[in-house]
């Protein structure tokens, strides 16, 4: 609703105004202008980006354009997978622990939290950091630079899409003075013929460098920004894991290990000690 809002916003304002200094929406209407821009800057993507990264710009933005999820509960699910794996490990040893890991897909407990079994990445981290801690003692000093390195790399990995669409939006305006050059190239071909004829082909030729600055800076900068924010926002999820994980393997108890994980989560969806407890609370029930 949010992203609707701020659409409407840029819309009604930009078109309302042009609209109220007398300006025409047909005058805008060039799609020789909209195929130049938009070809070019899609031509870019591909040629700029591996093929992993245009699905996972195409997956990013569809998140960031459809309804936001429950973050909260997300979070609430994680941290209670976390405490079920870590009594598995308490009860049983790692042993106990080797079916969950190694099959997620058939695991129970994963099973348990759809939302989180549904994130590879995170599942991936899970299951590949215990197996990582079965394998042998590990300090948690140690334990914890490994789990930082690696979730460096995931996030920069998972930015590399918000980046390339800022990359492309920045170039955005040049396409539109590309598409603007290839229209005076037209008028001046025109150039011995009637007035309103080189007048409508100037006009034609600037609506490309509007779509390009409109492009740049209403649509796919801010589209960069919501994805980049939306990363950031996801990452806590793997900090949260991080936290725990080194908790545990400092001997903590399980509560406190997962409260030193709750502590990551991002401050507006954080839920309080009280709130953590009654949900695990009601999933041992």
């Amino acid at each position: 609703m949010q992203k609707l809002i701020g659409a409407l916003v840029i819309i009604l304002c930009v078109f309302g105004g042009y609209l109220w200094a007398g300006g025409f929406l047909k005058a805008i209407w060039q799609p020789a202008e909209i195929l130049i821009i938009a070809g070019a800057a899609l031509g870019s993507l591909i040629v700029g980006n591996p093929p992993h990264v245009i699905r996972e710009l195409r997956t990013q933005l569809r998140q960031v354009l459809s309804a936001p999820k429950d973050e909260k509960e997300f979070h609430l699910d994680l941290l209670a997978l976390m405490q079920a794996l870590l009594e598995t490990i308490r009860t049983g040893g790692f042993k106990a622990l080797d079916k969950h890991i190694e099959a997620p897909e058939n695991s129970d407990i994963f099973q348990r939290y759809p939302k989180i079994a549904q994130d590879e990445h995170m599942v991936a981290f899970i299951t590949d950091n215990f197996r990582l801690m079965a394998m042998g003692q590990m300090s948690p000093h140690e334990l914890e630079g490994l789990l930082e390195q690696e979730i460096m790399a995931i996030e920069d990995d998972l930015l590399l899409p918000s980046r390339s669409l800022q990359r492309m939006a920045e170039a955005l305006p040049g396409f539109g003075i590309l598409a603007a050059v290839m229209g005076i190239i037209i008028t001046m071909q025109a150039i011995d013929g009637a007035i309103a004829l080189i007048g409508y082909y100037v006009a034609a030729a600037l609506v490309g460098t509007f779509l390009g600055i409109f492009g740049c800076y209403c649509i796919f900068d801010p589209l960069s920004n919501a994805m980049a924010q939306r990363v950031k926002r996801y990452m806590s999820g793997f900090e949260c894991i991080r936290a725990i994980m080194v908790a545990n393997a400092a001997k903590k108890p399980t509560l406190l290990a997962i409260d030193a994980g709750r502590k990551h989560i991002q401050l507006d969806i954080k839920p309080s000690f009280n709130e953590m407890e009654k949900w695990l609370s009601e999933q041992e029930a």
